[in-house]
């Protein structure tokens, strides 16, 4: 009895230490768990088929053809008091294939931005941001008797930051103006200035062009009306103070339509609408629909 009782004495402290240290790690857990509220974070990927066929005797006419199509859009936003870090990241890109002919692109986009808030009201904030524009793959013009390359990974790409007030009355709408905006713009592929004179802006025999007194306006409106139907769509202005003019400043305009139809199938729109004359004198615009399957995570 005495050894027990010895024994007893000596595991006591080790008995009490031990669960301290378990509420410790319950409350540390319990913490943790805590400030996992503080982000808002999803991801949703979508695939989709399209196909068609004819036989040889087919009267109506028509190509055979395989189109494949893919996008990627994730999100990580953090806020906490005053401050706030939101990232989005898209990434879509698709193939067709018609009889006769080799895999051809029919969408390519790489989008990134990045900002950092702090809010001095219910409705304004100062900011910082860094959005970054580029492609995947190599693009080609085939409206001659060959393939023209026109554009390729990292030719063009555009890194614009961003300085100044931005105005978000909701979590749907945000708008943001920075009077300082520098961008820098690349063109790696020095072979694009034979097939695009103009090499997006970038003097000839160099792959960057800096423009640093800039002005840029970017608005963002994303909406999901009873979880069937989505909405995002991206507005941005960009005017460089030192060629200032009205046929110089720069627009870009994303929309990407979601609506489901069952879970996992849905049907998504996609459009691009951009004026830049260091790029065309006229307004380029690119749109696709498609059915396929779209899954979705997020906390």
């Amino acid at each position: 009895m005495k050894k027990m009782f010895i024994l007893y004495l000596f595991c006591v402290p080790f008995l009490t230490l031990a669960q301290e240290a378990e509420v410790g790690l319950i409350d540390t857990l319990q913490s943790s768990k805590k400030d996992t509220t503080y982000w808002n974070s999803g991801l949703s990927i979508g695939l989709n088929f399209n196909q068609a066929s004819f036989s040889g005797n087919w009267k109506a006419g028509g190509v055979n053809s395989i189109a494949l199509g893919s996008i990627i859009n994730g999100k990580a936003n953090y806020a906490k008091g005053k401050w706030s870090w939101d990232n989005q990241l898209e990434l879509i890109y698709g193939l067709v294939k018609n009889e006769g002919q080799d895999f051809r692109k029919s969408n390519d986009r790489i989008f990134f931005d990045s900002k950092l808030g702090r809010q001095i009201s219910s409705k304004w904030g100062y900011f910082a941001s860094l959005n970054f524009i580029t492609q995947f793959a190599q693009g080609f013009d085939f409206s001659q008797d060959e393939p023209v390359l026109i554009s390729n990974f990292f030719a063009p790409a555009f890194i614009t930051t961003g300085f100044g007030m931005e105005y978000k009355p909701n979590d749907e709408f945000a708008l943001r103006f920075a009077p300082f905006s520098p961008r820098f713009t690349f063109v790696t592929d020095r072979s694009i200035i034979n097939n695009v004179p103009e090499n997006y802006g970038v003097p000839a025999g160099q792959t960057l062009r800096q423009e640093w007194l800039a002005f840029q306006i970017f608005m963002t409106y994303n909406k999901t009306f009873n979880d069937n139907f989505t909405i995002n769509s991206r507005y941005q202005m960009f005017s460089n103070l030192e060629t200032l003019a009205f046929r110089t400043i720069d627009h870009r305009l994303d929309v990407t339509l979601i609506a489901k139809i069952t879970k996992f199938v849905d049907v998504t729109f996609t459009s691009i609408n951009v004026y830049d004359i260091d790029m065309t004198s006229g307004i380029q615009f690119s749109q696709g629909l498609a059915l396929g399957i779209l899954y979705k995570v997020g906390n």
